[in-house]
Formats: structure tokens, C-alpha cells, sequence
């Protein structure tokens, strides 16, 4: 796939204090999860790459053409931020229509583009009401609104999902599923990583302005070494299967207790192993030899909160 976006040794600093410190990423189409705690440097680099800011060095590209002043590429990018920028005085209605005017689009065109989006995020009952009596998820679904009236091709979100009820969360992932499987590149900025676990296994981790770790994120956690993978079985055998498991020297540790240190009621193990091909082999064969009952086998740091974890 060809590259959308292409960041080169990007800095930003605000007086004395960090922004983000030479972020060299390229992002193709598809969905990226921008990760970080509060303060990282997710907003700055963002507003960076949708030209909202200026570079104090380095360089961002979309399509290869600069971003900065660029307003060509700016009709291409729909950028939903993290806090709100509406005039409260207007309708949901009006402000979203008022910002496809601003693409360039015809009265009459921007009223149309405008319905399709409200309709979209499930606000055509409230699209008369005025913005200050809407609700923070109301708000939040204008705001995404806002970001997709014009169709871009490239969509930033901002902790979109803040404040939204469940049911239209999910609703909300699954149009920025869609955004992705129609070609279209989707960046999600958010410290909530089960929300973007479920959108995407494609992250850009950033900590302290700096990206340490871009990628797959179960290609990610292969190769970290230093932390042995966790692996939880549950067997109608447990310790005949600990018994087995413990003597192959690629299982570094057995462990039968719960979360909460308690002793495991229903027959499942942690195990620990520095090298999880071969445990996967073992296992397989451990089970048939020995007529094992397994009734499930998952790998619980094998996600992006552990992940997260591990590398910050």
C-alpha cells in the first residue's frame, strides 16, 4: 500500500517544554491507533500532521505534497479534536452545515452533505436543537459529524469515543471500520487502549514526544524478549498438566493462583515461557499423549494494555 502519510524527524516545543521530539513514522491506509498517556505528545503530533502546526524541525508530507499551508490537502483530512469549538448559539444542524460551507461546497450542497452526516451519527431527531442543550455524547457524535460532512479521505480522531453511550459507541467503531475498509486512512488518538484493540492491531505508541513502538502489536510483543510470555489454560487436569509443562526448559514458571491470589477453582494454570513456538508444540503434543482435557487456552498479555504496559 502506498504511504498517505510520511513524518520525518518531526519536533515541536513549546518554550522549554517537550511537544514531540524527531517522530519518523510513514502510515498507509487503514486504521492506526495513535497510543499514549495524557501529556505523550498524541494532540501535538496530530496537529502537526493535519498542518494545524508548524514544525520547529523535521517535515510531514500527506501525499507527498507539504501539509502546512497547503490547503488543497487540507479538504482532504477530517479532523475531529479532542475538545469542542462549536458556537452554541447554532443548531447541530447549522454547525455542520457551516463546515461543509467552509469546504468550498454550494448552500444547497452543504445542506444535503450536512443531513447525510447527522443522520450518520444518529442526531436527524435533534438536528434543530441547539448545541447547548445537547448532551456531551450528542456533542461528541456533532463533533465527528463535523469531521466527516466533506467525505475526506483521511480522518484524524481525537479521543473520539469520549463521553459516547454504549450503543453508540459501537455504532461509531463500526463507521470508522467501514471509513478503513472503503481505502481510506483513519488515525485515533486515545489512552483507552480496549477501545482501539477493537478497532485496529495497528499502533504508533508515543511517550514522552518520542514513538517507542510502531507496528503489529502482537508482532510487537514477540519480540520482547525480557518478558516471558503469559499463557492460561484451563484443563481438567491442571496439575498433571503443570507437572508435564514445568520439566521442558523453554517454561520459566507455573502458576495456579487468580488475580487475586487466590487458589484457581476451575482448573486453570499460568504458565510462563520465554520461547512460545515451541510451547504451542509441546502443548499440542502433551495434550494428546496423555488424553488432557483443555477447554481453553488464551495468552492474557498478548494485548495492547499489557503491551502498553511493558513498554512504558
Amino acid at each position: 500500500m502506498t504511504t498517505v502519510i510520511s513524518a520525518k524527524k518531526l519536533s515541536k516545543w513549546y518554550g522549554n517544554v517537550l511537544g514531540v521530539s524527531e517522530i519518523s513514522v510513514d502510515i498507509k491506509p487503514g486504521i492506526k491507533g495513535l497510543l499514549g498517556p495524557n501529556g505523550a505528545g498524541k494532540s501535538t503530533f496530530l496537529r502537526l500532521i493535519s498542518g494545524q502546526l508548524k514544525a520547529d524541525s523535521g517535515s510531514v508530507s500527506i501525499m507527498n505534497q507539504p501539509v502546512f499551508s497547503n490547503h488543497k490537502i487540507f479538504a482532504k483530512i477530517g479532523f475531529c479534536p479532542e475538545h469542542e469549538c462549536f458556537y452554541r448559539s447554532n443548531t447541530g444542524f447549522e454547525q455542520v452545515a457551516f463546515m461543509a460551507r467552509l469546504r468550498g461546497f454550494s448552500k444547497s450542497e452543504s445542506r444535503s452533505k450536512a443531513e447525510a452526516a447527522i443522520d450518520k451519527v444518529g442526531l436527524l431527531d435533534a438536528k434543530d436543537k441547539l448545541i447547548r442543550e445537547y448532551s456531551m455524547g450528542m456533542r461528541q457524535r456533532l463533533k465527528f459529524a463535523c469531521a466527516i460532512v466533506h467525505e475526506p479521505d483521511i480522518l484524524m480522531l481525537d479521543e473520539p469515543l469520549k463521553g459516547i453511550d454504549p450503543l453508540w459507541r459501537v455504532k461509531t467503531v463500526q463507521i470508522i471500520k467501514d471509513y478503513a475498509k472503503a481505502g481510506k486512512t483513519v488515525i485515533i488518538a486515545s489512552h483507552i487502549l480496549p477501545e482501539v484493540e477493537g478497532m485496529t492491531d495497528e499502533i504508533i505508541l508515543i511517550h514522552q514526544g518520542k514513538i517507542f513502538a510502531q507496528g503489529d502489536i502482537h508482532f510487537i510483543r514477540e519480540q520482547m524478549d525480557s518478558y516471558p510470555h503469559m499463557i492460561s489454560i484451563s484443563s481438567d487436569q491442571p496439575r498433571k498438566l503443570a507437572e508435564l509443562m514445568i520439566k521442558e526448559d523453554f517454561v520459566v514458571s507455573v502458576n495456579f493462583l487468580d488475580d487475586e491470589g487466590k487458589m484457581n477453582k476451575n482448573g486453570k494454570i499460568t504458565l510462563h515461557t520465554n520461547r512460545r513456538d515451541h510451547f504451542f508444540e509441546r502443548i499440542n503434543q502433551v495434550v494428546v499423549e496423555h488424553n488432557l482435557e483443555v477447554t481453553e487456552i488464551t495468552s492474557p498479555d498478548d494485548n495492547m494494555q499489557a503491551v502498553f504496559d511493558y513498554l512504558i
